[in-house]
């Protein structure tokens, strides 16, 4: 008999193609699973796949009594009560670091193209205003990368892979995580005194109760008027009513946004303003990051079913 697995998230049938050719698939498409399934075929479900983000608590894991395994497709867990988890035996897998190269390189990408404004540029030749010689305040030099004060909040493996390519870049970094590594980069021993520090903020850090709006107002004006922030972690971590209110009255210089409190984001204030850089969460959106994320996914699901403990098991879970 094939294992079932339940697609408690919505993900592209594409994603799926692999994991539908060793186990039995039972993809709820983002719905509630009592909506799509009857309660006979929910009833031996024993593991299921789900994207990090999405709430998974106490009762949702009720509804499936044989529950053994979750595991999570991507780096990211923080929709999942891990104590809950815990409490009912059950064990939480995800892909640690199978995404950070890409993941990294998006944060790159979003730095530069808001710091040197290219969307701006880009606009300046589209319109016909640099042909036509017209003058653009917006168009004035901007800083460089070399010199440029790099402040990393989370130092895993994306934050290290970040660190590395803006180290290429001339660039001074600096960063502050729980945890102090042995890296050639400056520690610093609060959130407070690395954006005191730096002029760009870029947010690696992992997403949970105690990081949900450390990224607030105070920590926004201490960034100052030549700063930027970029996120590539969970919107949550950054207080977006305040990001708004800062990038409006220009206390910071500008944002680079892969991630959002509310996902898709539709069109708002924060849209509006001329000083950000969006991206649709696609960092770990890429060919490699996929298959290295899948393999994971595969390895977790095998390893439960065949009675042995997940090989990229949650360490905290």
């Amino acid at each position: 008999m094939t294992d079932k697995v339940l697609i408690y998230s919505r993900f592209p049938k594409s994603m799926m193609v692999r994991f539908a050719e060793r186990f039995e698939l039972l993809d709820t498409g983002g719905k509630p699973a009592h909506e799509v399934f009857s309660a006979d075929e929910l009833s031996g479900i024993r593991a299921m796949l789900t994207a990090g983000g999405t709430p998974l608590g106490p009762e949702a894991m009720d509804e499936f009594p044989k529950l053994g395994a979750i595991v999570c497709y991507g780096t990211g867990y923080d929709g999942v009560d891990l104590k809950a988890a815990a409490s009912r035996n059950i064990a939480v897998g995800h892909s640690p670091g199978a995404n950070a190269a890409s993941v990294a390189d998006i944060a790159m990408t979003l730095m530069l193209a808001t710091t040197r404004r290219i969307l701006v540029a880009d606009q300046y030749v589209r319109s016909g205003d640099w042909a036509a010689s017209k003058q653009s305040p917006m168009m004035r030099p901007q800083v460089g990368m070399p010199g440029r004060r790099i402040g990393v909040y989370g130092m895993g493996e994306i934050g290290r892979k970040i660190a590395a390519r803006c180290a290429a870049f001339e660039s001074e970094v600096g960063y502050f995580s729980r945890t102090r590594y042995d890296l050639p980069y400056r520690y610093f021993p609060s959130l407070e005194a690395l954006v005191d520090w730096c002029s760009v903020l870029m947010i690696a850090v992992r997403a949970g109760g105690e990081t949900q709006h450390v990224v607030n107002g105070d920590i926004l004006r201490r960034l100052g008027a030549d700063g930027y922030v970029v996120n590539i972690s969970r919107g949550s971590v950054i207080d977006e009513k305040a990001l708004v209110a800062a990038l409006s009255d220009k206390t910071i210089a500008g944002a680079g946004l892969d991630v959002y409190e509310k996902e898709p984001h539709a069109p708002d204030a924060l849209t509006a303003l001329p000083n950000v850089v969006f991206a649709p969460h696609i960092g770990g959106h890429t060919v490699e990051s996929h298959v290295a994320m899948q393999n994971c996914v595969l390895a977790n699901l095998t390893a439960f079913f065949e009675g042995k403990p997940l090989p990229y098991a949650v360490k905290s879970a």
